[in-house]
């Protein structure tokens, strides 16, 4: 392990994990002298941290944290980070509102305190520009590394003592428009001028044309497929797994489901099954679940309360084993899923992981293990000691984003969701099963219909932050506006201020 520590301009002193210095140049950027390091140590973790800080470095703990190669790790106790909030108007993800209580995932870095391995920063080489400023440079290895692979975090645990108080530097707004143009779509630039514009009344017209020259990073050719993974933390003791499965109306296909676990080469313990009929006086029509052997125990609860978050919720109070695997009645599984499953937590030694889940005739587009940002409630595996804290919102019960609140509550908690490509479950978007009633909303006779759903817009006001929301906000102004005819932009613009109004009232009445 090799610490550096650094003033914001230059290092100040390198030194070995036994407190042996190491020579350095200071005539350098701190960026450039952690590359120097990197190449002469290319399998020892590069620590940094603010001279400032060097008393409250938890370096104990690093070897724990960087668990495998392809991790890197930051933090800044305070509030703002870098970029700045701004930055949420062009990114709608869970990685901007960080919270700074738990190990987060995040592509914003941190100059105060980190950790990366040397073989990581190597891929960067002659990839990356050194950049002078050092926060610009770890916000954009994490920016362009993350969605290939590199696994990025905010960890508390880096810091004794998580009260330290300094100066933040605010990164001006060309830097901010230059960091958008070299890390997203251009369209983003001309959003960010527009959100400033109208939401700030803040003109940047020349910060926009000069961060016009600068090239996307996204292009540079980084890849990690040379470091191999291999975690030391273990997250599978017993190695046990119960399934949930809500479902309502599908009596056929959940039949093939069952098929497929039973197929399993890694058997569940327990398939728990909620099915719902909300027909008065209605029973179960799951005949099979009695009249054929399973080689697993079935937990079977009848409902006439529809709702897939209430299912789910049922479903998830039942779980006893190790961990759980979040399932819906019209998957198809192949019978080395769950086996192909621990493989990859073991190795990657994370707590929540989605699979790729595709319809028939659709294409894989995404290839890389990666952080997601999204969360699947019928293709996902999570260590079911989390779920005491946690639930389905049945604030969200028969409209959107349930699926999305639950990810950023696993996240608040401390637990990454990671995607694999390679595990696989088709979703065969079977046509709705009977017993189903369209839902009769609270606004379903408001004369101005709210956009976007009150449910999105819950859920976005509950886990964003503001200008998240603006950002959102002008996406979808343009995504509608297009659509309409030249005459009617004026009353198009009046309608939608209104249907927002609509749609933010009801999101605080649900």
């Amino acid at each position: 392990m090799i610490v550096v520590y650094h003033n914001n301009t230059c290092i100040t002193r390198v030194e070995s994990k036994e407190k042996k210095e190491i020579s350095f140049s200071m005539d350098e950027s701190i960026a450039y002298g952690l590359m120097q390091l990197a190449i002469q140590f290319p399998e020892s973790k590069l620590v940094w941290c603010y001279q400032e800080c060097s008393k409250h470095i938890n370096i104990e703990v690093v070897p724990e944290l960087m668990h495998h190669q392809k991790i890197m790790l930051s933090y800044n106790p305070s509030g703002s980070n870098y970029l700045g909030s701004r930055i949420g108007y062009v990114e709608d993800s869970p990685f901007i509102n960080i919270n700074k209580k738990v190990s987060y995932p995040t592509w914003q870095m941190s100059s105060l305190v980190g950790v990366v391995y040397g073989s990581v920063l190597l891929t960067f080489k002659d990839k990356i520009k050194l950049d002078s400023d050092f926060d610009y440079y770890l916000n954009s290895i994490a920016k362009v590394g993350m969605p290939k692979g590199l696994l990025c975090y905010s960890e508390p645990k880096l810091l004794v003592k998580n009260e330290i108080i300094l100066p933040i530097q605010d990164i001006s707004t060309f830097m901010l428009f230059r960091f958008v143009k070299q890390h997203y779509r251009m369209r983003w630039v001309f959003l960010l001028f527009l959100n400033l514009l109208i939401y700030e009344k803040c003109y940047q017209l020349l910060s926009l044309i000069r961060s016009l020259v600068f090239r996307n990073r996204n292009l540079s050719n980084v890849n990690f497929d040379m470091i191999e993974v291999q975690s030391t933390k273990k997250v599978v003791t017993t190695g046990t797994i119960d399934v949930i499965i809500p479902t309502i109306g599908r009596k056929d296909y959940l039949y093939d489901v069952l098929q497929d676990l039973a197929k399993q080469t890694h058997l569940p313990i327990n398939v728990i099954i909620v099915e719902q009929n909300p027909q008065e006086n209605s029973v179960s029509e799951l005949d099979y679940l009695q009249t054929e052997k399973w080689p697993f125990v079935i937990k079977h609860t009848f409902t006439h309360q529809a709702g897939a978050c209430n299912a789910r919720n049922l479903a998830l109070s039942q779980v006893e084993s190790e961990w759980v695997f979040l399932n819906d009645d019209d998957n198809r599984l192949d019978e080395n899923l769950v086996n192909n499953v621990f493989k990859r937590v073991t190795q990657y030694g994370t707590d929540a992981i989605i699979t790729s889940y595709l319809q028939p005739c659709e294409i894989q587009l995404y290839k890389t293990i990666h952080q997601s940002g999204i969360f699947g409630s019928g293709n996902s595996f999570v260590k079911s000691e989390f779920l005491r804290f946690v639930s389905f919102d049945k604030a969200l019960e028969f409209g959107y984003g349930e699926d999305t609140d639950f990810g950023f509550q696993l996240r608040n908690k401390g637990h990454d969701v990671i995607y694999f490509p390679d595990l696989k479950i088709t979703h065969l978007k079977a046509p709705i099963g009977g017993f189903r009633i369209k839902p009769t909303f609270a606004w379903s006779n408001e004369a101005v219909q709210p956009k976007p759903s009150p449910s999105m817009m819950y859920v976005k006001q509950k886990n964003n932050t503001k200008e998240q929301l603006l950002g959102y906000k002008m996406v979808l102004f343009f995504k509608l506006f297009k659509k309409e005819p030249v005459l009617n932009y004026l009353f198009f613009l009046k309608t939608f201020q209104r249907k927002w109004f609509v749609s933010k009232y009801w999101a605080k009445n649900i």
